[in-house]
């Protein structure tokens, strides 16, 4: 089997603002078709670690490396092409109010300067992007028109539209009932499949990780279906994170996580999710 590449680097990694910690040396490193489960109390980390590996927030020490690429100390017009290669799911899904469903999904392939597109290709792209999300009816709406789990699938839409190596995921399923949570994780699961994404995900929720890392899309039928790895509890490249105060605290598999007797990291695992949501 090949050696998968580092997509995602963080070498002591340290963020300062003003005397407050968002992060406290942290290091890792994610590979291609990894899964990352991000898990925290609020103000530990997750969302700075998402921004700081999107470039919105510099390093105060330490290094970020995208793609093997050194990032650091790019300026704002470098990150561009950057960007280009990674889908991004903010909170609440940060579509913009003003332009139509097809316009929001569009809006990464317009803004692209590396390789402008032209129109007839976003259109297509756009297209196929909401009928993976199941929303193939919904171009011409605007976001006042949908729901917050539709909005929600539309933001997934949008950030896999560029066809992104990685995608980050802040709190996918924040505020969603557990039907509509069920239906977002199980999309990003189809999508980590399909495309093979490196997928990292801050979440308050125990289930979406367990569901990533217990089940997966089947392209044959179309179903989502429970990982079977033979002497494994789920899939060996989904590990769960634990921040604390800005630091990760925990890095391990969903095992490793349940046999936690620190009561700060045991305090995130929540009851599992089946594959009805229930």
């Amino acid at each position: 089997m090949p050696e998968r590449k580092p997509i995602l680097e963080f070498r002591n990694v340290t963020v300062d603002f003003d005397g407050t910690l968002g992060l406290d040396n942290v290091s890792f490193d994610v590979r291609e078709g990894d899964a990352r489960i991000i898990l925290g109390a609020a103000g530990s980390g997750k969302s700075v670690l998402l921004k700081t590996a999107l470039g919105l927030v510099r390093p105060t020490s330490g290094r970020v490396l995208v793609f093997g690429e050194d990032v650091t100390d790019l300026g704002e017009s470098a990150w561009f092409p950057v960007r280009s290669k990674l889908g991004v799911l903010f909170q609440e899904g940060g579509l913009f109010d003003s332009l139509t469903i097809a316009e929001n999904v569009a809006y990464p392939l317009e803004n692209n300067r590396k390789d402008p597109l032209p129109e007839t290709e976003i259109l297509g792209r756009v297209t196929k992007a909401l009928e993976f999300v199941e929303l193939g009816h919904t171009l011409d709406k605007v976001p006042s028109e949908l729901s917050g789990g539709m909005r929600r699938r539309v933001g997934i839409a949008r950030a896999m539209v560029t066809e992104p190596r990685l995608t980050l995921y802040d709190s996918p399923t924040a505020g969603l009932d557990p039907m509509t949570s069920y239906t977002i994780v199980a999309l990003i699961t189809k999508e980590r499949c399909v495309h093979n994404t490196t997928t990292m995900i801050a979440t308050h929720r125990y289930q979406d990780g367990h569901f990533l890392a217990n089940y997966t899309f089947n392209g044959q039928t179309q179903s989502i279906e429970p990982v079977r790895v033979a002497g494994s509890s789920g899939d060996a490249h989904t590990r769960f994170w634990v921040m604390k105060e800005g630091r990760l605290v925990f890095n391990g598999t969903q095992g490793e996580m349940e046999g936690e007797s620190d009561p700060y990291i045991s305090k995130f695992m929540k009851p599992r999710m089946d594959c009805n949501g229930n």
